[in-house]
């Protein structure tokens, strides 16, 4: 009886493995052809990303791309204070 099982469980594997096997390069066609080719996103959302590509480009040096960060930072510490909790005992 224990053979009959195995016989059953090792055919069912079979079938899967061939049928997996069978359908693989169509899903993989259908997967290709569906995608569009992706466009490239030109649109920065941000400052910082503003920055970033002014540097990768070579609009602007290292030296400025710093400046402005500071002053990025230095506005939003004046916008957006960190308040800071206060200590409750020794650590």
């Amino acid at each position: 009886m224990e053979m009959f099982y195995l016989i059953v469980v090792s055919a069912m594997i079979i079938t899967i493995l061939a049928v997996s096997a069978w359908t693989w390069p169509g899903l993989a066609q259908e997967a290709s052809e569906g995608q569009p080719a992706p466009e490239p996103s030109t649109a920065v959302e941000s400052l910082e990303g503003v920055l970033v590509t002014q540097l990768m480009a070579g609009e602007i040096t290292t030296a400025q791309y710093r400046r402005a960060v500071e002053g990025l930072a230095a506005r939003d510490d004046d916008r957006h204070p960190m308040a800071v909790p206060p200590e409750t005992g020794t650590a």
